[in-house]
Parts: structure tokens; C-alpha cells; sequence
């Protein structure tokens, strides 16, 4: 089982990892010629936003679950 200084840290760079690719799609989205692609690409982004603003609130739930 991890220890609870290593949840924080992993909380951490789950964000990061949200918020990278976040970024990712943003540019993806404004680099495309092609109007279904940035359809595509604004609506994954929408949901990693979603996921990302979520994630602290279901973290918490599981860890209240799994203590």
C-alpha cells in the first residue's frame, strides 16, 4: 500500500499530465485546416478539462472508500 506523502505527489502529476495534454489538444485544435477535426479536438479537450476538474473530487471519494 503507498504511503500518504507519495498520494499527493501522485495527484500532482496526474494534473500535469491533464493539463499537458490539455495544451496539446488546444494546439492540435488550432492547427487543423479541417473544420471535423477541430470538432474532435475541442470537444477532447473540453472533456480532459471536465476530467481535470473532477479529478481532486473523485480522488477524494475513492480514498474515503478505500480507507
Amino acid at each position: 500500500m503507498k504511503t500518504e506523502p507519495q498520494r499527493p505527489r501522485e495527484r500532482e502529476d496526474a494534473i500535469e499530465t491533464l493539463n499537458a495534454a490539455i495544451k496539446d489538444m488546444d494546439l492540435a485544435e488550432k492547427a487543423s485546416c479541417i473544420a471535423q477535426a477541430k470538432i474532435a479536438f475541442g470537444s477532447a479537450s473540453i472533456l480532459l478539462t471536465l476530467i481535470r476538474v473532477c479529478f481532486p473530487l473523485f480522488r477524494q471519494d475513492l480514498l474515503r472508500v478505500h480507507t
